[in-house]
């Protein structure tokens, strides 16, 4: 009975082990099965590139810009090739600009001109590079190099399309950061003449004198020049830039003081042939 009684539990015990044992085979092959991964998973749903480009045209018109701009990459990313994905390019470009989003807009709009140079958007793509940096422009007394990239983005549109619709407000863009990138070498240069660095100034002015002589600051370059070359005792010098300044600007009130300051010393403005001033004299005569 005690043999009988064993071998009765024994068995029990066995096919609940074995039962228990299946049960959880079972669920581990299921949990298997339900986290099987698809390729699909991975891929985005396709959406045709003239839907998504419209979907983007009616955010845009909604003025919900935020959503017209993942519509767009969303195409670039499904439809890299296509014309829509060219369309959403410059769109973007736009979008950034609107947004404020200057960098983004340099960027898009680089890319625009590099990948599409002879398309009919290109000549606006780099407009807006131009006017991504033009807005950027900071005052005077500070860091001019985004200026002077402005004025290389204007200058590239005007070398590349001289045609567009965009030049002529582009040279008055390119003339504005000139002045601008003039003003700050006029500023560093008032600054060396308070401290009496005279020849750090005279630096200054002459290279404003030598590059920017389309400029409002070259009246007073030629002045300040006056100025300080009188100051270290370079007669010479300062009768050559007074006579330049009296030659091109006689009316001119920075002109007077130049006169009144040479007289002081009984000093006349006298032009020079041999200085690198004569030169000056004859650009800025064939500009006026």
């Amino acid at each position: 009975m005690i043999t009988q009684r064993f071998t009765s539990l024994a068995f029990t015990g066995f096919s609940r082990a074995f039962t228990l044992v299946a049960v959880v085979a079972m669920l581990a092959l299921a949990g298997c099965k339900s986290s099987e991964v698809s390729s699909s998973d991975f891929v985005d749903d396709i959406v045709p590139a003239d839907e998504l480009y419209n979907q983007a045209l009616s955010s845009m018109d909604a003025g919900n810009l935020r959503r017209a701009q993942k519509k767009l990459e969303q195409l670039d990313k499904q439809h890299p090739y296509s014309e829509y994905s060219r369309k959403a390019l410059i769109m973007q470009t736009f979008i950034s600009y609107r947004q404020q989003k200057y960098e983004e807009t340099a960027q898009f709009g680089k890319r625009y001109v590099s990948l599409y140079p002879g398309d009919r958007d290109a000549a606006y793509a780099q407009y807006l590079v131009g006017m991504a940096y033009h807005r950027q422009i900071p005052e005077v007394t500070r860091d001019q190099t985004i200026t002077a990239r402005a004025y290389n983005a204007m200058n590239n549109l005007v070398e590349r399309y001289p045609e567009s619709e965009y030049v002529e407000d582009a040279k008055a863009k390119m003339r504005y950061a000139r002045d601008q990138i003039a003003g700050k070498e006029m500023v560093t240069g008032r600054y060396y003449m308070e401290r009496r660095e005279f020849q750090a100034a005279i630096n200054r002015f002459r290279y404003v004198v030598e590059k920017f002589q389309d400029t409002r600051h070259i009246e007073e370059a030629l002045a300040r020049m006056t100025e300080a070359y009188y100051s270290i005792g370079l007669a010479n010098e300062a009768q050559a830039a007074a006579a330049v300044l009296g030659h091109n600007f006689p009316d001119s009130q920075w002109y007077a003081d130049s006169l009144k300051l040479l007289r002081t010393g009984g000093l006349e403005p006298r032009e020079d042939p041999k200085s690198w001033l004569a030169a000056i004299s004859r650009n800025l005569s064939k500009r006026s």
